[in-house]
């Protein structure tokens, strides 16, 4: 785990809370044209991390109801919130998280549903959820293989749309292009992301894979990523993210996500993420939007996390002792 990979003094994340987003609302100047790759693609390179979003649930605060924006006095009280979590965070001998930097306006990631919830499940989505594993699963206990262990707890990957998303520290998302592709390098889990954007055909629907098979194309300035063969073995939410509902939530094979990266300046990105999953979600599918910010002095570190991680053997070992414990307390 790294620690964070921009520290932020008290004085620069006073200046920084100050500057609310309304991602909506971006004050684009009417003459600005987005950079553009030798090759003549929009530029989108650079270190976009996602610290930002530390403040931000996943799902909406109830009490804010269908409102995707805070009033000034609610963002005021934000903006205070932030800026002192990032002050206890960093003012130790070693910093245990990331610094947001910023408060935003927005109210939660989900924008769609309009309350911004997570969609509840169907019939089928339900089964699927009590037959999930996980060490973050409450109240499960037994651990005997690694069937009993979530992707995430084997350091395999935190899937999708989980790689998109903030967590509190490993937020760091940079993204590079050649001709012909755009690859996310994503700091938490050492996770790449290569998205041909040459117009080559899918993948037969047979070959599934953790992340899904990505194709890009270029919609004007905007970046639209489809993605369709995923394996369906990994959850769309994770207790890591901010305002995660919980417990675990299940995907299929037949998940399919849109993805849109629009630069809308030189120091943003506006990202919008769909997930239709109907066969779990009873709503059919689920909108994540979010404003993405230009931070190259940005450090990522290696996420040294590896599937054969000590952490999967003691939950193990530790599981069958208490329940042999157990086991002959009951007999006496």
């Amino acid at each position: 785990m790294r620690a964070t990979g921009a520290l932020i003094g008290a004085s620069v994340i006073g200046v920084a809370l100050t500057a609310g987003v309304n991602l909506t609302a971006h004050a684009q100047d009417a003459d600005w044209e987005p950079p553009m790759t030798p090759w003549g693609e929009p530029d989108l390179q650079g270190m976009w991390p996602l610290n930002h979003l530390i403040g931000v649930g996943l799902q909406r605060n109830p009490d804010f109801g269908d409102r995707l924006f805070m009033t000034d006095e609610e963002f005021a009280a934000e903006q205070e919130s932030v800026r002192a979590r990032d002050e206890r965070f960093l003012s130790g001998t070693i910093p245990v998280a990331d610094a947001a930097g910023r408060a935003l306006r927005q109210t939660s990631l989900i924008v769609d549903p309009p309350d911004g919830q997570f969609p509840p499940l169907t019939e089928y989505g339900e089964q699927l959820q009590a037959n999930m594993r996980s060490s973050y699963r409450p109240g499960q206990t037994v651990f005997d293989g690694i069937a009993d262990f979530s992707a995430w707890d084997r350091c395999i990957t935190r899937g999708m749309p989980v790689s998109m998303l903030p967590r509190n520290y490993n937020n760091g998302i940079e993204i590079v292009q050649s001709p012909g592709f755009v690859v996310l390098l994503i700091e938490m889990a050492h996770e790449a992301r290569i998205i041909p954007t040459d117009g080559r055909e899918p993948l037969d629907p047979a070959i599934r894979q953790w992340l899904g098979e990505p194709r890009g194309r270029w919609d004007g300035n905007t970046l639209v990523v489809e993605t369709t063969n995923y394996n369906g073995r990994v959850g769309k939410t994770s207790r890591g993210v901010p305002g995660s509902p919980g417990p675990l939530q299940p995907s299929t094979p037949n998940m399919r996500t849109v993805e849109r990266f629009t630069r809308v300046s030189d120091e943003q990105i506006d990202y919008e993420l769909v997930v239709e999953d109907p066969e779990v979600l009873a709503t059919g599918s689920f909108t994540i939007r979010y404003p993405m910010f230009l931070d190259n002095d940005y450090v990522a570190y290696e996420y040294s996390c590896h599937e054969g991680n000590t952490a999967v053997r003691n939950y193990i070992e530790t599981s069958r002792f208490e329940r042999a414990q157990q086991a002959g307390e009951n007999a006496q």
